[in-house]
């Protein structure tokens, strides 16, 4: 039985922009920064490869082994997000084409064809020769292959794919033709090859096919590398790849199915960390998998590619490390270590100036480095544990996006929202696919769920049915799996259950009053008037007599089915409404807070195993906090044992609970 993994700090190096008598110097650095692993080689194709099929590892064998000396681990990447220019030049059709007939040029990167057959062939021989050569390599962990994965292509290779997937998924034209209705305005095809291929200005059952293409073929994608990579690696190695704030480009719970770790790149190019919005972020990449993931770059102090690059206050860099970490990452990496001399990113922040001489925030992230060490052993093997579940729908914020309805309606918003209402209050949440196993959750929020299929319906009809509050929010189930309307009232499928339907939805121009037994407060952007239909159905907000057509309407009603039952919230509620409507689900299935009474301003995140649990508390305020744990423990930072803490502004503690006897 292997033993659990340490935390993992560490950066992305690219020792081929340098010369290799500077490697020692910037290695030396990061061990002093406590760093044990670096990322390496995703952009490196013309450097490991620099004409076609002549190989060059050399370089990269020395660079590992230097890194194993300073006890430094690698993850290897694979450089196919920045083909080198013979490749693109001698074979003009791997390059992406984008909406608009555009073809893209050489001299940035994400330039290729994601369906391209003769990248896929030089990607697959590239992948394997590297493959062939480090599998077995001792210092090398893991791979990430390519690098945020990004932009489709519209080439004459992905308008046949697309057809031929269509024709695969429909089976005859005529069955297209019925699912996307498409005697409307004349859209009838005769055949799939007349189908037009744009990612907007369509039909709504075409375009949320086309993210799902576009889903598959990056999944398809990564195969064609994993199936050359797996088969010539050592068992221990992991395969994943990093994705990035909330990108919608495809549905990342599908692309890792084929991957062993999720990992993510966690940026603030404003400089102003909104830990709510941070926490959501890491809740839903640890849901991709289900369990702990990576942050595979994050910002050393700022970025460039911002509005304006505000750097992070002092403290908040560090910050940012121990949140990921309360939320499941078990390695943090900054991008990048040192400013490239030239190149799109050049003011990019850094560990390392120009001068390859440490600039201010190297301290910060030494002090971190040094904080993971010291907290490793109690950590590793430990995850998060939740009894209360938040669903996220890619069809769902396709959907909504595809037609809004209300400018003002954003799908990330309502889905934050609810979170922050909900944190404070869970402490620990999964945020999941409406199509996971919902087994063992007390509640699950499903906020926005637009899109409600045969097969979620079932998942969470089945939940409901064995005992599970499921508590729904505006614009569910409209659509059907198709992003047809439902032939019944929203909620569709689940209507039944509910005891009641939405009559109407409208968009605000204005807040409406709200009131009811859960209190008083206010809508803004959307409202629906619910109908009750069963006689126990149970009205706990209306719509308020100011509110003029809308007075005196259910805003929101809760019905009971099998054993649990179901609550639809049919308004974006403003901040103390939702918090009482939340509070009120969370009580009547009795969830209650790991730790009662917190500040505001504090989070706590808890990591636990068989072994023991470890509490992660950070202060995102300006003002000192002082908490009380109620339990013997020690903070392993600071060596402190007891019954309460100390956390300054932005200040971090990670408390080990003393085992019970």
């Amino acid at each position: 039985m292997t033993s659990p993994q340490p935390l993992r700090f560490g950066t992305a190096w690219y020792p081929e922009q340098w010369p290799e008598e500077r490697w020692e110097a910037d290695l030396q650095l990061m061990e002093a920064a406590h760093m044990n692993v670096v990322r390496v080689a995703e952009f490196a194709w013309s450097t490991m490869e620099p004409s076609e099929g002549h190989f060059d590892f050399t370089w990269l064998d020395h660079a590992i082994t230097l890194a194993a000396k300073h006890h430094i681990a690698v993850v290897l990447g694979t450089p196919t997000a920045a083909p080198p220019a013979w490749l693109t030049t001698k074979y003009p059709e791997t390059l992406r084409v984008d909406e608009d007939g555009k073809r893209a040029e050489h001299g940035n990167r994400q330039h290729f064809s994601f369906t391209s057959p003769r990248y896929r062939e030089l990607s697959a021989r590239i992948a394997l020769e590297m493959a062939k050569h480090f599998g077995h390599n001792p210092n090398v962990i893991g791979w990430q292959l390519d690098n945020e994965l990004a932009a489709p292509s519209f080439d004459p290779s992905a308008k046949q794919q697309f057809h031929l997937w269509l024709q695969h998924r429909y089976g005859t034209i005529a069955e297209l033709n019925r699912r996307w209705a498409t005697a409307y305005w004349s859209q009838t095809y005769d055949n799939f090859d007349e189908i037009p291929v744009h990612a907007k200005g369509e039909n709504p059952a075409l375009l949320l096919d086309w993210k799902r293409f576009a889903t598959d073929t990056w999944v398809d994608y990564m195969a064609n590398q994993i199936n050359v990579i797996r088969p010539n690696i050592a068992p221990g190695q992991f395969i994943t790849t990093n994705t990035m704030h909330w990108f919608q480009g495809f549905d990342h719970y599908v692309l890792h199915r084929s991957l062993d770790i999720a990992a993510w790149d966690d940026y603030y190019p404003d400089g102003h960390l909104d830990p709510v919005v941070n926490a959501v972020q890491h809740d839903l990449v640890r849901g991709f998998k289900q369990k702990n993931f990576w942050v595979m770059e994050t910002q050393p102090g700022f970025v460039n590619w911002g509005a304006i690059n505000t750097i992070l206050p002092p403290g908040v860099t560090r910050e940012m490390a121990w949140q990921a970490v309360g939320h499941g990452a078990d390695a943090v990496l900054y991008w990048q270590w040192r400013s490239a001399l030239n190149g799109q990113e050049e003011y990019h922040g850094t560990l390392l100036g120009a001068d390859g001489t440490p600039v201010p925030i190297y301290a910060e992230l030494q002090k971190t480095g040094a904080e993971f060490e010291q907290a490793s052993k109690a950590l590793a093997g430990t995850s998060l544990h939740a009894s209360v579940a938040v669903l996220q729908s890619y069809d769902s914020h396709w959907a909504i996006d595809f037609q809004k309805h209300s400018q003002k309606f954003d799908y990330e918003e309502q889905f934050t929202d609810l979170y922050r209402a909900l944190q404070p209050l869970a402490q620990n949440i999964d945020i999941l696919s409406p199509d996971a196993d919902l087994t063992g959750y007390k509640v699950v929020f499903a906020p926005s769920l637009n899109v409600i299929s045969d097969a979620t319906a079932k998942n969470l009809l089945a939940y409901v049915q064995r005992g599970g509050h499921l508590v729904l929010g505006p614009r569910s189930g409209m659509k059907n799996g198709d992003n047809a309307l439902q032939p019944e009232r929203q909620p569709g499928p689940l209507a039944a259950a509910l005891g009641g339907h939405v009559a109407q939805y409208y968009a605000l121009d204005k807040p409406v009053e709200i009131t009811g037994p859960l209190g008083s407060g206010s809508a803004a952007i959307w409202a629906e008037e619910l109908s009750p239909t069963a006689p126990d159905a149970k009205v706990l907000m209306t719509y308020a007599d100011s509110a003029g057509w809308l007075a005196g309407k259910p805003a929101a009603i809760e019905h009971g089915f099998g054993k649990g039952s179901i609550t639809y919230i049919g308004a974006t509620l403003d901040a103390g409404l939702m918090k009482a409507a939340v509070t009120s689900s969370l009580s009547e299935a009795e969830v209650h807070p790991i730790l009662p009474g917190l500040p505001a301003d504090v989070e706590l995140m808890d990591r636990s195993s068989a072994q023991g649990a470890v509490w992660i508390f950070i202060n995102h305020g300006s003002a000192a906090q002082h908490v009380e744990t109620h339990r013997d423990g020690t903070e392993l930072l600071s060596g402190k044992s007891g019954q309460s803490i100390e956390l300054p502004p932005h200040g971090v503690a990670v408390y080990q609970l003393a085992r019970r006897p």
